[in-house]
């Protein structure tokens, strides 16, 4: 009787997920930018983002930070925004703007007032077809990127990610953090920079993406004004690294000025995000650590009171992900000790399946990430272009819970028991540098 109300919830849950269907039209210019259109006409706000296809992982081993600078960069303006002017614009016409930069890709995008759709428009345009990049705007950027990396390396557990990614990879580019080395971008030229931008930059690598409350055919021809004249650029030749498998357990010691309480990292690497495997890794992420009653936040946090802070998360890229698990002791708890409790944690799951009930709420919360991730146009419009970006697939958005849904407690099993074995995995010491 309780296995079939489980089953009956979960197909109440699918029938209310079915109602939350995203719609979206997309198509590609003659000049390779590939677009997509989400049109919902509830509220009167509209997102313009552009995905290009370029991060970390494409920048030459002795010019690191090159993505994450032009993330900045293309902010300075344009031949026909004054340098400066571009903040000063979206806030003037009701709008807000962003960025941001990963391994594997940069993301603009814009919020305005949906009769602001033309203005949102011509600034990606602008960034495209138009940037103004000299020698002022490269300075400029540099002091600002300068300040950015002492911000994050002085902030406690700032440098623990560049960390793990250095030890866990050693030919892929992955190993390198987004924001580079400072001596990089100070040593390159201005041509250097002009290059980068002409080669990744262009709508043939390139995602554009309008949401919200706008009519398809007028949006359409406001694409094709804007966008249509901007000139194909040359097919990247991407090159793919692979690494060998990680065969006896990594072990690393690294010190930290800027904290007081150790930390335990344990990470495996993992298959790429386009692999459903990773959508199982996902799962057990959230089994392990989403929330207070999660396995072990209740365990490590709450009964046995050995640690302050626990974590379980995958970082899905598009080559190889990471599986990250840390914890940070309290007292006199010794790191080995909170190695063991994640170890034990993970053997559970490898040697018995997990309960129907934690496997009911484990995909009730992925339903409720799913949701609340698609909940903004703003949400909708960075989904879009990220199934779109990873797996050439922009239905995901609508499709990809289907696969949650599918992924069995047997599934779970197998995969803690293919990938989050002890000699499979980084284990890092971090320590305060009095400690030392």
């Amino acid at each position: 009787m309780k296995e079939y109300f489980f089953y009956l919830v979960l197909s109440l849950i699918f029938v209310h997920l079915q109602a939350q269907e995203v719609s979206f039209i997309d198509y590609n210019l003659s000049n390779g930018l590939h677009v997509i259109l989400h049109q919902d006409n509830t509220a009167p706000v509209v997102t313009t983002s552009v995905l290009y296809h370029v991060g970390s992982k494409d920048e030459k081993e002795d010019r690191t930070g090159f993505a994450h600078f032009f993330e900045h960069l293309l902010f300075e303006g344009t031949k026909n925004i004054e340098r400066g002017k571009w903040f000063n614009i979206v806030s003037a016409n009701g709008g807000e703007n962003n960025a941001y930069t990963s391994s594997d890709y940069t993301y603009y995008y814009e919020v305005f007032p949906s009769n602001n759709l033309e203005l949102g428009l011509w600034l990606e345009s602008e960034r495209m077809l138009h940037p103004i990049i000299n020698k002022i705007g490269v300075d400029t950027q540099n002091e600002v990127i300068k300040e950015e990396k002492k911000v994050d390396e002085e902030s406690p557990y700032g440098k623990v990610l560049g960390v793990v990614k250095d030890n866990l990879f050693v030919n892929h580019p992955y190993k390198r953090t987004v924001i580079g080395e400072t001596a990089h971008l100070d040593a390159a030229k201005l041509e250097e920079f002009l290059e980068f931008n002409k080669k990744y930059y262009v709508p043939n690598n390139a995602i554009l993406v309008v949401a919200g409350d706008i009519q398809i055919d007028a949006t359409k021809k406001m694409i094709d004004n804007y966008f249509g004249p901007i000139p194909k650029g040359k097919v990247i030749d991407r090159k793919k690294i692979k690494e060998k498998p990680i065969l006896e357990t990594l072990e690393a010691t690294a010190y930290d000025t800027n904290i007081e309480i150790p930390m335990l990292v344990t990470a495996y690497r993992t298959p790429s995000i386009k692999n459903r495997d990773s959508k199982v890794l996902d799962m057990i992420s959230s089994y392990l650590s989403d929330g207070k009653s999660s396995k072990l936040y209740r365990k490590m946090v709450d009964e046995k009171k050995n640690a302050i802070e626990i974590g379980a998360f995958n970082i899905g890229q598009e080559d190889y992900s990471m599986y990250i698990i840390y914890g940070l002791p309290l007292g006199d708890t010794s790191l080995e000790k909170i190695t063991k409790d994640f170890d034990e944690e993970i053997i559970k799951i490898q040697e018995e399946l997990i309960s129907l009930k934690d496997y009911q709420k484990l995909q009730n919360m992925i339903e409720t990430n799913f949701v609340n991730s698609n909940s903004s146009v703003e949400g909708i419009a960075n989904s879009l272009a990220e199934y779109y970006a990873f797996y050439k697939d922009t239905n995901l958005i609508n499709s990809e819970i289907k696969i949650y849904r599918s992924i069995s407690r047997e599934e779970i099993q197998q995969v803690a028991q293919k990938y989050l074995k002890p000699n499979q995995r980084l284990v890092l010491r971090y320590l305060p540098e009095s400690t030392k």
